[in-house]
């Protein structure tokens, strides 16, 4: 029998704010969703991705003659690119060819007991702080069969579950999964769905009615708000939102509102992989911001806490 594998582009140990205790995070890859201010670019597209530090590159060519496919190409002028209209194979053979490591792969492909085994390696800390395993992304629904096969493995093995989602899912994978979840932490980007396309590329009424119905069927549901400021953090936006969530507030699976500033810690990777980067400004909210939205929800009742990455 061939073991199931999971197409992932990072695990993140010793995780603090994803879900309750210490948290190993596992980082699915793919994603519906093409939010503006992602901070994960990487992990949208299911396949390898290949990361150019400019400022580190000195052009030798030493990846040229390395790639299987010609990715790495040397311009007219001498100077190393990469041709992004060719699918990286994953072989990371530039990356080990480059002598100043301004290459990296993302992405790659690890069976559900690999990825186990670097979970299991912090119990201890799960048993002492409450914590566990939490998958996120990129998008943990794009890959429901590897999600669920891991989430049983962690059951199984009594290590506590949460998945981080956009919620942009059939109702049936959302529901095949769900079963196998302790906690979702999940994602409302904007009420209005043409706002919300906007700023993602999908409409939200399928994630707003994925999301009833986990509530509705007592699945517990924590509520992240990415939050940059002037785009989702004005008043008529906050008591919509409150306004929605108000039938579930008193519900015991209803876990509260977590508040996600907006910070620029996955700007640079957007020119490592030679995209543009599409928010202007400086979006990112201060202290009397947060208290005011904080004050807002609480106001409909909503239990809420700041994230602070």
């Amino acid at each position: 029998m061939i073991e199931r594998k999971a197409q992932i582009f990072n695990v993140q140990k010793y995780n603090m704010y994803d879900g309750p205790g210490v948290r190993t995070m596992v980082f699915f890859q793919g994603c519906p969703l093409r939010c503006t201010w992602c901070s994960n670019p990487e992990g949208q597209r299911r396949g390898f991705q290949v990361l150019l530090k400019n400022d580190q590159c000195v052009h030798c060519g030493a990846c040229v003659p390395a790639c299987p496919v010609n990715i790495h190409r040397m311009d007219a002028a001498g100077r190393h690119v990469v041709a992004r209209n060719v699918e990286c194979v994953g072989c990371r053979k530039c990356e080990e060819a480059c002598p100043e490591s301004a290459l990296a792969i993302s992405g790659e492909s690890k069976s559900i007991a690999e990825i186990l085994e670097i979970i299991e390696e912090d119990r201890p800390f799960y048993e002492t702080s409450g914590g566990g395993a939490t998958l996120s992304g990129g998008e943990v629904f794009a890959q429901p069969e590897a999600a669920i096969s891991l989430l049983q493995a962690c059951r199984q093995r009594g290590i506590n579950t949460a998945v981080e989602t956009c919620g942009y899912a059939r109702p049936e994978v959302i529901a095949s999964v769900a079963e196998h979840v302790d906690l979702f932490l999940y994602d409302i980007k904007h009420m209005d769905s043409d706002e919300h396309y906007r700023l993602t590329g999908v409409r939200n009424e399928t994630i707003l009615r994925n999301l009833v119905w986990l509530l509705e069927n007592r699945h517990d549901v924590k509520i992240r708000l990415p939050l940059l400021k002037g785009v989702n953090d004005g008043e008529a936006e906050l008591n919509l939102l409150a306004e929605f969530l108000a039938p579930y507030r008193e519900l015991r699976n209803f876990k509260g509102v977590d508040l996600l500033p907006y910070h620029k810690m996955g700007v640079s990777k957007y020119g490592q992989l030679g995209w543009d980067y599409s928010v202007t400004g400086d979006p990112k909210l201060d202290e009397e911001d947060l208290a005011r939205i904080g004050q807002t929800l609480g106001r409909h009742g909503l239990s809420v806490s700041v994230v602070r990455h």
